[in-house]
């Protein structure tokens, strides 16, 4: 069942992190090396002074609770919400929910997390959701296959069972067959696998579809039983999609357009996307914190698995060429040609499918490192189980 989690954030926390601007101009740190959160209780901050008009919003989620998500749950904790005197219900998604559908209704929520070519191809629907900030500038899309199917790369999904995901988190896979020139259901098997690695451990498809911040990492915390120890990389092949120019962008923040365009609703996403994008820069200088701030938003995922996430979501949303949140038109060219190419979507997206200009004014007046450009990777080590 689909649950909420309230976040009530109160203005009087306002001028504590207005004042002190928050950690996250600290020096980068690595997963597992920072101190317990701290997060300033709204009880200990002083009245609040008149600052912005007060706005309650809903944000949903692409799935449930995880460290996919862990900049939203920052925002919440280091009092960043509260500091744009908003109230933010975060909605909780998965396999039940598609956000691009609940996000376009008139009635949805403000926000919505999706991939982009999942909008576009609602856009052509009749949806007006208007990608407002890029959180991820690469795709974490892989596909991955035991060492000995000789699968190397998509040319070599001729004659295979391969596995995807519906409800489209398949497009760069069956974009990257097509780019060699094969065709589900002719040249391979498409199989719609569960969200797990299931199917590819008990061989029952040559080749599975992995997020490299989730499944990919399920597959590495599992006990090979012919050896008693956990999988490791060199027991894989991985096709990883960025390297085949057919990645397209994936989580970003959007909101309807009609919605954006009444009264002072611009404002107010300027503020949501600005407190959202402090939550990013502060998980990725504190990403400990982060993963406690997941546990405690709900995730059920163990600590070492979320641990291993956040490490690779970090490295997704890390460097910012442009600024944290602000869209790259290259990869944003690039997604729609590949969407058109695949056949998701009949006509190049309308210049109305993104605004930059929020993202922008976002962060014009941040003071943090906005880029990351001297970001580096860290390395977690893999758990049993993800425990």
């Amino acid at each position: 069942m689909k649950t909420s989690k309230v976040l009530v954030l109160t203005a009087t926390a306002a001028l504590v992190f207005a004042a002190c601007g928050g950690a996250a101009s600290q020096a980068p740190s690595q997963a597992g090396t920072t101190p317990a959160p701290t997060a300033v209780p709204a009880s200990d901050a002083p009245p609040a002074s008149a600052g912005p008009e007060a706005a309650t919003v809903r944000l949903q989620l692409q799935w449930v609770p995880q460290a996919q998500f862990a900049g939203y749950f920052a925002a919440d904790k280091q009092g960043y919400y509260a500091a744009e005197n908003l109230t933010v219900e975060i909605l909780d998604g998965g396999p039940d929910v598609i956000p691009q559908a609940v996000g376009s209704a008139p009635d949805g929520p403000e926000f919505t997390i999706s991939w982009v070519p999942k909008v576009l191809q609602a856009r052509e629907s009749g949806s007006d959701l208007v990608d407002i900030a890029q959180i991820f500038q690469r795709s974490g899309t892989l596909s991955v296959s035991w060492k000995d199917s000789g699968i190397t790369g998509p040319a070599d999904f001729a004659g295979k069972k391969v596995g995807v995901w519906d409800f489209g988190n398949e497009f760069e896979v069956t974009a990257g067959a097509l780019q060699q020139g094969l065709v589900a259901g002719t040249d391979y098997e498409k199989v719609i696998q569960p969200f797990d690695m299931s199917l590819l451990l008990s061989r029952q498809i040559d080749v599975a579809e992995a997020m490299i911040y989730n499944e990919y990492a399920q597959l590495l915390e599992t006990t090979n039983p012919e050896t008693g120890a956990l999988y490791s990389p060199d027991d894989l092949n991985v096709i990883d999609w960025n390297d085949y120019r057919v990645a397209m962008l994936q989580d970003a923040l959007f909101a309807r357009a009609s919605w954006l365009a009444e009264g002072n609703n611009r404002d107010v996403a300027v503020r949501f996307v600005r407190a959202s994008l402090k939550g990013w820069i502060y998980c990725r200088d504190h990403a400990a914190d982060c993963v406690q701030y997941t546990t405690d938003a709900g995730s059920t995922l163990g600590a070492g698995h979320q641990a291993w996430m956040m490490n690779e979501v970090n490295a997704l949303v890390w460097p910012s060429p442009d600024g944290v949140g602000v869209l790259d038109p290259i990869q944003w060219q690039q997604t729609y040609k590949v969407a058109r190419t695949a056949g998701i979507i009949t006509d190049d997206p309308a210049g109305s499918a993104y605004d930059s200009s929020i993202a922008k004014d976002a962060i014009a007046g941040l003071t943090d490192d906005l880029v990351g450009a001297s970001f580096v990777k860290g390395t977690v080590a893999v758990t049993p189980g993800g425990e």
